[in-house]
């Protein structure tokens, strides 16, 4: 999804071959950017919760969260449970390692509905009714 709306701007997508920090490279007038790629369908307090970190051996997932160095990524692109994208520079969230999505609504760059071909209402999971669900 990610990939696909860069490329509908006229980026150009590069996925590594081999394990990195970041999921996406894509080249935009102002250059190089490191994307990393995140999803969300946990709701809190009526909003969307995302992790924005990372352990610190992704494959055993142990240790401690850790932020994601700036040095490292440039960009989060968020997709949410309602769909709705985000591309969140990395120094914006100032070394979270989870965020409340409501918090960055200026980040927000559209909805994958569109993307998905998929009428809005058949795919919709609202904040409200995933917080009413018990877990």
């Amino acid at each position: 999804m990610a990939a696909t709306w860069f490329a509908l701007r006229g980026c150009s997508v590069s996925l590594p071959i081999e394990p990195t920090e970041f999921d996406l490279l894509v080249r935009t007038p102002e250059g190089i950017s490191r994307v990393q790629v995140k999803t969300t369908t946990f709701a809190q307090r009526n909003a969307w919760v995302v992790t924005v970190g990372h352990h610190p051996d992704t494959h055993s997932r142990k240790g401690q969260l850790q932020a994601y160095d700036p040095d490292e990524i440039d960009l989060f692109f968020i997709v949410d449970g309602d769909m709705t994208m985000y591309l969140i520079p990395c120094r914006a969230l100032a070394g979270r390692v989870r965020v409340l999505l409501r918090t960055y609504q200026k980040y927000i760059v559209g909805n994958a509905h569109g993307l998905l071909g998929v009428p809005a209402e058949n795919v919709a999971v609202t904040c409200q009714a995933r917080a009413r669900t018990p877990a």
